[in-house]
């Protein structure tokens, strides 16, 4: 079978004041359906960029991003949103959960954007809330959540769609270290071990070990990580 990602000579770079600061020059690399990828690199090196730029949330100064059949960076800006609501599942540091909305009503937002039934939105939220362990707060709002668990709920919300890609920033980066493995085995089970492609951005050299694969991004390249 084809990769589930390819980069293709992707680079990425920013105007900063009269300044150009390059993030990603020339890299190339896959991904694998089913795999569970983490990528580290210091801070400023282009890992939130990676993400962004496999989520069609940013585009490549060169180079093509191409995820299943899709090249991303040549859809319009319209078809990148619907490839994101349709094919991506995203979860992220500071979890980006909408205040004025129940746990329940931020679960089941991105189905009902597909257009899916209210009822059929309905019935994945709650049996996705009912796996995290997060059913009896349903009807709370996330201000009334710890952040362990709105965590566990941006888990939910990124996997509603049952997307084949999950892409994962830092997703522990605010938590304690047990509410993290927490995440982390919440992370594993439905995605990894049923078949679908996560690529988790993270500092830790403890979570990167979980992962099937480790890249680095080292002077604007995607590489294999050096044991040790």
């Amino acid at each position: 079978m084809p990769p589930l990602i390819r980069l293709d000579r992707v680079s990425k770079s920013y105007e900063e004041g009269t300044e150009v600061r390059s993030v990603l020059r020339e890299t190339s690399a896959t991904i694998e359906a089913g795999e569970f990828v983490a990528v580290r690199g210091r801070s400023g090196s282009g890992k939130s960029t990676l993400l962004n730029l496999l989520a069609g949330l940013d585009l490549p100064t060169a180079g093509d991003v191409f995820v299943e059949d899709a090249c991303v960076n040549r859809l319009s800006s319209h078809d990148r949103t619907v490839f994101r609501r349709d094919r991506v599942g995203f979860v992220f540091q500071f979890f980006n959960l909408i205040p004025t909305l129940t746990v329940m009503e931020n679960v089941q937002l991105p189905a009902e954007l597909t257009g899916s039934g209210s009822v059929s939105a309905n019935a994945r939220a709650r049996s996705l809330l009912e796996a995290v362990g997060l059913s009896d707060r349903a009807r709370q709002f996330p201000d009334r959540l710890s952040g362990g668990e709105q965590q566990r709920v941006a888990i939910a919300r990124a996997l509603v769609q049952d997307a084949r890609l999950v892409l994962a920033d830092e997703p522990t980066g605010n938590l304690d270290d047990a509410t993290g493995q927490v995440v982390l085995d919440l992370l594993d089970r439905f995605t990894r071990k049923a078949g679908k492609t996560l690529v988790l951005v993270t500092h830790s050299r403890e979570v990167a070990e979980r992962a099937d694969r480790v890249l680095t991004i080292e002077d604007g390249h995607l590489k294999a990580a050096k044991d040790g």
